[in-house]
């Protein structure tokens, strides 16, 4: 087979996976007119359509969806067997692509990352941030983050950091005109910030524990943000109470930008753990990852 054949059969892969010409273009640093050209060029040849277009999406055809079931599994034996000559090499190197949340990310992975990036310099990692509960091998991410409680049964993980609480926070002029909340069921009497749950569609309920009993509180409020960033900082300016990790906000409790409020009912969550298909152990640039990340009480 022609080597340009090849390279236009991982082009279409590359497109039917990422489900979209400008994310599969970037992703190769081609522009999408080349890449959309390579697609129909492919098609002349085989005589049949792979790819169904419309303004919104693209999504593959039978004849696309029988192409990428055999030939896909072939393609990522390929990367697997060159990443594992990566082994014979002096030092660890390859590619690494891990999603995370926003907390995670920055309050955990890139403290750790600072000092891996620097003793592995053939090593290159890409941080995608998403707050959802992402699909990592459907999304060909390497690893994920997620909380202990959050892990999927059928992958390998490792815990990359403590146990943590989350914490409901308030400007101190949130407190001029209502009082400090003793319960969390008085927190409908409040302003809150709530934040979109990327995954159901839904506000975030904040989670308490009484006596060894789950809590789920549902606030409102005039504003919502779809990450946890923004909430911490519209509470900074007084527009609610806000309910963030702890690392989050105690800078900003010290400083007294905010007043902590309902401590007591604050329960612990299961830490982050880095999570991974099995398929990803033989990669020394990864084991390398996990040792770097890994956490150590």
């Amino acid at each position: 087979m022609p080597r340009e054949n090849l390279n236009d059969l991982q082009a279409f892969l590359a497109v039917a996976r990422e489900r979209s010409f400008t994310r599969a273009a970037a992703k190769a640093g081609v522009s999408q007119s080349a890449l959309s050209h390579t697609i129909r060029q492919l098609e002349a040849r085989l005589g049949v359509r792979l790819l169904t277009r419309t303004t919104r999406a693209v999504s593959p055809t039978q004849a696309g969806q029988r192409l990428i079931d055999g030939l896909g599994p072939h393609f990522d034996g390929i990367e697997a067997e060159l990443d594992a000559l990566n082994a014979l090499r002096d030092k660890p190197a390859g590619n690494i692509r891990i999603v995370a949340s926003d907390h995670a990310l920055n309050h955990l992975l890139w403290p750790k990352l600072r000092g891996f990036l620097a003793d592995y310099p053939d090593v290159k990692v890409e941080l995608v941030l998403d707050n959802g509960l992402t699909d990592i091998v459907t999304e060909r991410f390497d690893a994920g983050v997620r909380m202990g409680e959050q892990l999927a049964k059928d992958m390998i993980s490792a815990r990359i950091g403590p146990d943590f609480r989350f914490a409901v926070v308030g400007a101190p002029a949130c407190f001029e005109t209502r009082p400090v909340p003793s319960h969390p069921r008085e927190l409908v009497e409040h302003v809150c910030i709530n934040q979109r749950m990327p995954t159901s569609g839904g506000f975030w309920a904040w989670d308490f524990e009484e006596d060894g009993r789950e809590l789920k509180i549902r606030v409102d409020g005039q504003l919502a943000f779809n990450n946890i960033y923004n909430v911490v900082d519209a509470a900074i300016d007084g527009f609610g109470l806000a309910y963030a990790p702890e690392d989050v906000v105690l800078s900003h409790v010290k400083a007294g930008r905010l007043i902590r409020v309902l401590e007591d009912f604050s329960p612990f969550w299961d830490g982050y753990h880095l999570y991974y298909p099995s398929r990803r152990q033989s990669s020394p640039a990864f084991v390398a990852l996990v040792e770097a990340l890994r956490h150590r009480s």
